[in-house]
């Protein structure tokens, strides 16, 4: 059973007939066809007060510290192992307010859509636009609709921004990094971006691996609310992959970063594409991981808490801040040499986000 069958199933959501088959530049004019295309599937399947409303915007009502974030989704294809660009938008905004220790709450969404995409492929793209965002506990509550000429697009893009309040414990910020803390990494690195290259106009090959795209907020919410301050950054290494974080983290704290093959989790069939293909894990984009900065004394029990959550069974602690060689990541290789991690030189792998 297909991807799209599960979700039609699991929601009780089947596609209403309708009188176009393909989304034309008439279905962005703001007038009848474009209320058509959003009254087919966008107002019911993701109803709820807020959005029901149908004003220009969203009436919010939050008190308190807030994080705000905004991401925009270009993946080309649009349908991958695992996922699509659907619940990819509302997976990355829901992680990055998660990232800030916020408890996210709303979304905007937007869609550029090029005239020419088939309504069930936008009806997919919605049911597990629907699903993430239940999964994540979060509403949709404005949003905005283009459709582009034929050629000026590549089907669809999509905007999404999310507001969320801080959790009371939260005390994230880069500043907070210092000598002797762990670095733990949630789970297997390199496994988004080999799923968006397996299938990879003229570059596929035999694999069955998935996308790990997924809403890492309730797992982080819990760690937060167990171990508080003394998870000083989280961050999550999606472009440029791990080691352009991790570079990014030491030239910013100044501080010396050291991590260690031989602790980097990662698939066997991952590790072997990267390798049919000359690509370096550590720099091959990431969704659904999570990099965490965390005080020494608590690295054991946070390990164990966050190996017994669904999103984080392969979690290990992956390397050192320290002070020595600031500014600077070094790799310790299995066989016992060093070298220099830099971030991303150029665009390795294009448009996996």
């Amino acid at each position: 059973m297909s991807y799209s069958k599960k979700l039609r199933m699991q929601l009780q959501c089947p596609m209403p007939k309708l009188d176009f088959d393909v989304i034309t530049l008439g279905h962005g004019s703001g007038g009848t066809l474009t209320n058509k295309l959003l009254d087919s599937g966008v107002f019911d399947l993701l109803s709820n007060d807020i959005l029901d409303r149908r004003h220009d915007g969203a009436f919010l009502e939050m008190k308190g510290q807030m994080a705000f974030s905004t991401d925009s989704f270009l993946v080309s294809p649009i349908f991958f192992p695992g996922g699509n660009i659907g619940e990819l938008a509302v997976n990355g905004t829901v992680n990055d307010l998660a990232m800030c220790g916020a408890i996210p709450k709303y979304l905007s969404l937007s869609f550029i859509i090029e005239e020419g995409l088939k309504m069930t492929e936008f009806w997919e793209i919605l049911l597990t636009i629907k699903y993430a965002c239940e999964k994540a506990n979060v509403l949709v509550v404005t949003g905005d609709t283009k459709v582009v000429e034929k050629g000026k697009g590549d089907k669809i893009f999509i905007n999404t921004s999310g507001v969320g309040n801080i959790h009371p414990k939260a005390n994230i910020h880069k500043q907070n990094i210092k000598a002797g803390d762990k670095i733990v990494i949630n789970g297997n690195i390199a496994t988004h971006g080999m799923a968006i290259m397996s299938v990879r106009e003229g570059l596929e090959f035999d694999s069955t691996i998935e996308s790990d795209t997924t809403n890492l907020n309730h797992t982080l919410l819990h760690l937060i609310d167990r171990f508080g301050k003394d998870i000083h950054l989280v961050t999550d290494p999606t472009r440029g992959g791990v080691a352009t974080v991790l570079k990014e983290i030491a030239l910013s704290a100044n501080m010396g970063i050291d991590i260690f093959q031989k602790d980097l989790p990662i698939d066997t069939q991952v590790a072997n594409a990267c390798e049919l293909l000359g690509l370096d894990p550590l720099y091959v984009a990431n969704e659904g991981l999570f990099l965490s900065f965390i005080d020494a004394s608590i690295a054991d029990s946070f390990l164990e808490v966050l190996q017994n959550d669904e999103n984080g069974k392969n979690a290990r602690i992956i390397g050192t801040v320290v002070h020595a060689h600031p500014k600077q990541v070094i790799l310790e290789s299995a066989i016992g040499g060093k070298r220099v991690v830099n971030m991303l030189p150029g665009e390795q792998l294009p448009r996996i986000c």
